[in-house]
């Protein structure tokens, strides 16, 4: 966990993490990967070169285990993920200050 990270922190510092988290729980509970599945490929991405000492980027390894294993599974590809990531983005953009993103947003879909 980050430093800094105790009993009374917060466990997400952005509403994407808990997301993550969430979805990699339904996952599981859905029966698409096992907790030893998963653990072995966190570890995995935690190992990677380039990890922040202080664990600032846990929810990001967190992440990159989840779409790795969406693709070994089939579930979805990366360059999917990487689409629909960048439609995303591109509809924030778009999207006057104070309006709920949506997809439709983005001017390029």
């Amino acid at each position: 966990m980050p430093q800094g990270a105790g009993p009374d922190a917060p466990v997400f510092a952005e509403p994407w993490q808990a997301q993550a988290f969430a979805l990699a729980v339904a996952l599981n509970e859905r029966g698409l990967f096992s907790w030893s599945e998963w653990a072995a490929e966190l570890s995995a991405q935690l190992a990677r070169p380039g990890a922040a000492e202080d664990g600032g980027d846990y929810y990001a390894h967190w992440l990159a285990a989840l779409e790795a294993l969406l693709a070994r599974k089939g579930v979805a590809e990366p360059g999917l993920v990487d689409a629909l990531s960048a439609s995303w983005q591109r509809a924030a953009h778009a999207t006057p200050h104070g309006e709920p993103i949506r997809l439709e947003n983005d001017p390029e879909r």
